[in-house]
């Protein structure tokens, strides 16, 4: 894959710090939740809905199509009538494991009461 394949669109909206560029992409409240469910095998939108975060509904359809237009996920119809799609992580949110899985550590060794993801989860390697 070409390394311009693999950009992402957006980010530096605010300056071009790599930390508020990342969050100018994927910091909003529901972003990561859908990739680490797009990681855990969601790929329905009914399955989003699932989560216990509770999206609600009109910014669920917002931050996936965000996520799709920014390059982190993409979406293929898996039915016609009526269309519906399914969605998968591109090679850009893919690379974003490492994150989630440091930031579940963190969040696991300061945030009192937060559950262990699965050994599944943790142990994942990053696809590129």
């Amino acid at each position: 894959m070409a390394e311009l394949e693999a950009m992402v669109k957006g980010g530096r909206e605010r300056s071009s710090c790599p930390i508020a560029s990342t969050l100018d992409i994927v910091g909003d409240k529901w972003s990561l939740v859908l990739i680490r469910d797009l990681f855990t095998g969601k790929q329905r939108y009914n399955q989003f809905c699932d989560s216990p975060e509770g999206v609600p509904t009109n910014l669920l359809a917002a931050r996936l199509r965000k996520l799709e237009q920014q390059g982190i996920i993409f979406k293929e119809p898996y039915q016609t009538r009526p269309v519906r799609y399914a969605y998968s992580l591109t090679p850009a949110g893919r690379a974003l494991l490492p994150v989630l899985q440091e930031m579940s550590r963190w969040a696991n060794t300061y945030i009192e009461g937060t559950w262990t993801p699965p050994e599944l989860f943790m142990s994942m390697k990053p696809k590129v």
